[in-house]
Formats: C-alpha cells, structure tokens, sequence
C-alpha cells in the first residue's frame, strides 16, 4: 500500500468514526471524574487563589515606584519588602500544592480511566480484534486517554485560574483607569474570533494525526512480532519503507498541526502588542496631562500584560480541547462497540456441570455478512462424550466455539447445557466450566509455571507438577534451565510447538473442567511433536465432555461420533470407526475431511 493509499485509507477512518462535540465527550468521561470532585475542587481553589498573589504583588510594585522611588522615602521600604518577602514564599507554598494536587488527581484519573478502557477492550468478543489493529488500540489506551485526562484536570484549573486572572486585573484595570481599560479590551474580541477558528481547525487535524499515530504503532507491532519471517524472505528493507510510510504520513499531519499553532502564536502576540502600544499611547497622554501617576500607569501595564497571559492560555487551550476531543471521539468509538454476550437478569450459577451440551437449529450471520456462518445445526453431547467437527474452512466450526463460549448468541436456535439456555448463565460461571485449547497456543511472557497456573487461580505447585505430568511436559520442564521458573519469552517463543502445546494440555488439565474443547491441537506439529501430545489429549479427554475440531484421523478416532459442517450446515454425522470415512490430515479446502462414500457424503441424500 503506498502513501496515496494509506491517506485514502485514513480519510475512510476519519469519516467513519462518530463525531462528537466537546459537550458530549465531557459528559460521557465526568462520571470518570466525579470520585475525584473534592480534589478538583482543592485544585480549582488554588488555582483561584493565585491571581489574587499576583495581583497583590503587582500592586506592590505600584507602591515601590510611588511610595519609595519617585519621592526618595526609604521609610516603608521594609515594610513592602517584607509583603514581597511574604507574597513570594505564599505563592511558593501554593504553587506547590496546586501543582501537586492537579497531578495527584490527573494520575489516578488516568489510571482509572485506562483501567475502565483496558477492562471494555476484554469485554469484547473476538471478532473486534480481528478487524482492529492492536497498534491503534494501544495509541487508543495510552495517548489518547492521556489527552482525555488533561482536559478533564488540568485544563479545568487552567481555565478557571484563566478566567480569574482575567476578572481579577480586568477590575484592576478598571479601577486604575476605566478609560485606559476599554482601550486595553478592544484586543479581546479579535483574540476570541480567532480562538474559534483555530479550535475548529485544529480538531480535523488532531483526528487525523491520532488515526497516524495509531497506524504507525500497528504496523510497528506487526512487523516486529514477525521479525523472524522479516528475516527469512530478506524483507527488512520492504519493511522500513512500509514504516516510513506509516511515519511519514504522520509527519505530514504533525507538521499541518504544528504550522497551524505556530502561525496563531505570532498572531495573537501581534494583537497583543497592538494593544500594548495603543494603552501605551494613551497612558502617556494621561501621564502628561496628570490624570495617572508613573506608579499607577506602570501598574497599569503590568496588569495588563498579565491580562494577556491568562488570554493566551484561554487561546492555547480552545486548540486543547479541540485535540482532546478527537481523542475522545477514538476512545468513545472502543467503548461503545457492543461487548460479549452478558449475563440475562436471572444470571444463573450452575452449582454442578454434568456436561451435557444440545445445540437445537441454531443459525448465526455475522455482522456485515452476506451468508449466514451456521444455519439449522442441530447435534447433542452427552456427559462425557467427544463430538468431532469436521469440515472445510468457512464450515462453521470456530462460529459453533464462539457460541459455546458465549463471545457470541445465536440469531435463532438456543444452545443449553444440562438443559439451561446458555444465555440465561452467568457467562463467567460458563467459562469457569469450560477449559479449551486453541489452535495458536498462546502464553504469556512469564515463567513456565505461571503459562500452566493461568487454568486456575490458587493451584498449588504440587499440582501444576502434577498437570505438567499428565500432559508428559515436567520431562521437558526439568531439562529447562531453571525448572518451572524458567521465562518462556514473548507468546512462548523460547520453546518448541510441541512444548508449547504440551503446557497448553496441561493448563486445561489444571482447570479440571467438565468441558472441554480442542481446536485443531495438532495442527503446525511435526509428525513427532504431533505423536508426543496425543498420549496427553486423550487424558485430558477423560471424562469430559469434548467438542474436538480437527482434521488429523489420530486425534479425530478419539470422539465418539464425528458432525461434518459444510457451508454452516450438517452434511453427515456418523462414527469415526464408520468404514465410509475419508479424513485428511492436511485440513485443506480441497481436502475438506467430509466423510464420503463412493456415491457422495454420508448420511447426506444426492
């Protein structure tokens, strides 16, 4: 894909995601927020009382010149110095506790608020991450959950302390000389007219700039995470530039962003100025004339160019809103994907599973599908027996896992476990009796013991042994460097297929469930590593009911009775010792291990 390609791609994802206004995504993170109100409330104190110390100060200064410099009286020289002295350290103390405070409560929001993202994102059913860039969801999770928190925290004190400072030396201003204020004002409109249109400006851009960090991680993370296959086909340079291209288009819309905000800075400054030398003009009228002293007329323009300070800010931070609500518009679009199947009201908790799995004419299409994945499929498993699903791929046979698993409902049928629809179950208290091995064996990056321990909280060591034993692992184990301690590595790379299915075979007996489910356990094996893990499954197999999905006629010979899916129907059901069968091993399409007679499929009418 080249760069005119990846922009027109990320032009389709910036149109399609939802677009929210400011308002609304304040709304949707307050209750994020609202544990922390008390802390808020201390921070936007602070920050109220800050204007207040450096008002006082400036006025201080007024007093110096006209009090002590202008006439050469040395008398309250101490006395203003003193307040100086005193003013200083206050503003020290309390600029260290606003600064404090606003950290404090940013930091803890933005754990919670990653938390509240992180536990949506597991909630979800499976099929979101294979249409979802994992790069872009940890842009998602990291920094634009951070914009979110600014805004929230940090952006309130600074907008409250903003718009204090500017009612505190507005008023001063007025005071002074209400003439020389409304002069001083006139900046004011301007300023916001132009904070409008730079806010506007910089909330398209920031949505596609987050849309190009996103992307850059992705493809980061895929290239690295095949870094081995990189190597083997000499692809790196292909690669860096296919990364290039990624940052380049994120360069390209950084640098929009950044000549954006740095032609606003020169602009509002050049308002600024005008201002200041307008006020300027006209306080040396009033000076000459004697309507203002020095003092006063000094004072004047120290306020005022604090005045422009917080207006500055108020500009900065409508481009900051802006930026955070495109942030928000990325994190909202994640949360408000429909999670997994949920609990029904009564979420029943099964005190005891006997096994017994009847699947009645379910049918299931998946979203944006043209054809149904499953249509009419209807089988039983009883207590303790293995049910083999054969077929081509695209059959139905990992549609039927998800919906034994409850990622998914069906659309019609119902799918009961000793006779209770499974969504009338707690799906957690399903999942605790259901233990399954995958076809890609996953592990995490910890120890050996650890990757078996995942199948059941709390299991003691002399049981984790005893599963590794089962599964004819703790050979294997014992010749590791150190043991079970020893660190598998990222998804469990340290080790062999077969190790890594052998670990995989023993969490599932750890987990002790009364169900079962195997999907393609040999499958990537050599033909040893395939012989050395069959031994294990049929353990593990023991007692359990099992809904085995698989090609290889050694693992296969093992069910009780085998259910060939074809176009996400039932095209035969009959017994793995039935004379007509013909499984092959290769999974292929063409290849599809339907069991056919010389006429056709079994058990299905030409």
């Amino acid at each position: 894909m080249d760069a005119a390609d990846r922009a027109a791609e990320t032009k389709l994802l910036i149109d399609a995601a939802p677009s929210h206004s400011f308002r609304e995504v304040l709304r949707r993170f307050w209750p994020d927020a609202r544990p922390y109100r008390g802390w808020i409330l201390l921070c936007i104190l602070l920050s109220s009382v800050m204007p207040l110390v450096e008002a006082a100060t400036i006025w201080l200064y007024g007093r110096l010149v006209d009090d002590v410099l202008v006439p050469g009286n040395l008398a309250p020289l101490a006395s203003i110095a003193a307040l100086y002295l005193g003013l200083t350290l206050g503003g020290g103390v309390l600029s260290f506790a606003r600064e404090y405070a606003t950290a404090r409560t940013g930091e803890h929001l933005l754990l919670d608020l990653r938390l509240r993202l992180f536990r949506h994102l597991l909630a979800l059913p499976p099929t979101f991450f294979h249409k979802t860039r994992l790069g872009d969801l940890l842009a998602r999770l990291t920094e634009d959950v951070d914009e979110i928190e600014a805004i929230l925290v940090s952006g309130a004190a600074s907008a409250v302390s903003a718009v204090l400072k500017l009612v505190f030396f507005t008023g001063a201003l007025l005071l002074i000389d209400w003439r020389l204020a409304l002069v001083a004002l006139l900046v004011a409109p301007p300023c916001w007219y132009a904070a409008r249109r730079f806010a506007a400006r910089v909330k398209g851009i920031s949505r596609e700039q987050r849309q190009w960090e996103g992307a850059v991680a992705s493809v980061a993370e895929e290239i690295l995470a095949n870094a081995a296959l990189v190597q083997a086909h000499n692809r790196q340079e292909w690669e860096v530039g296919r990364f290039e291209r990624e940052i380049r288009g994120d360069l390209v819309s950084q640098l929009r962003l950044e000549r954006l905000r740095a032609a606003f800075a020169p602009l509002v400054g050049l308002l600024e100025l005008i201002g200041i030398l307008v006020v300027v003009a006209f306080g040396a009228m009033e000076l000459a004339r004697g309507a203002i002293t020095l003092g006063d007329l000094l004072i004047f323009l120290a306020f005022l160019s604090q005045l422009y300070g917080p207006v500055r800010t108020l500009t900065h931070l409508a481009g900051d809103i802006a930026t955070a609500t495109a942030s928000g518009e990325r994190v909202l679009e994640v949360l408000d994907a429909p999670g997994a199947a949920t609990a029904a009201p009564s979420g029943l908790q099964p005190t005891k599973v006997l096994g017994r799995i009847e699947v009645e004419n379910i049918a299931y299409r998946y979203p944006g599908a043209t054809a149904p994945a499953l249509g009419g499929v209807s089988f039983a498993a009883a207590p303790g027996e293995a049910v083999a699903l054969v077929g081509p791929s695209g059959a139905g046979k990992s549609t039927l896992v998800s919906l034994l698993l409850r990622f998914v409902d069906p659309d019609a049928g119902r799918i009961t476990l000793d006779g209770t629809d499974l969504r009338e179950l707690d799906p957690f208290a399903l999942r605790e009796a259901i233990a399954v091995v995958l076809q890609e064996t996953l592990l995490f990056d910890g120890t050996v013991r650890d990757n078996i321990a995942y199948g059941r909280t709390g299991a003691s060591d002399a049981e984790i042994a005893a599963a590794a034993r089962a599964a004819d692992a703790d050979g294997f184990i014992a010749a590791l460097p150190d043991g079970y301690l020893t660190r598998v590595g990222q998804r469990g790379r340290t080790l062999s297929g077969g190790q890594r299915q052998r670990i995989a075979i023993a969490r599932a007996l750890l987990r002790d469930a009364p169900i079962l489910i195997l999907d393609e356990p040999t499958t990537g094996l050599d033909e040893e590593s395939a012989e050395r893990v069959l031994a294990p499954l049929r353990r593990l197999m023991e007692g359990r009911t099992t809904i085995l999905i698989s090609h290889d006629p050694r693992v296969v010979i093992g069910a009780d009775r085998v259910v060939a899916l074809e176009g996400g129907r039932i095209a035969a059901c009959v017994t793995p010792d039935d004379p007509t069968i013909g499984f092959d091993a290769s999974g292929d399409d063409s290849a599809d291990g339907l069991p056919r007679s010389a006429d056709g499929l079994v058990g299905v009418r030409q």
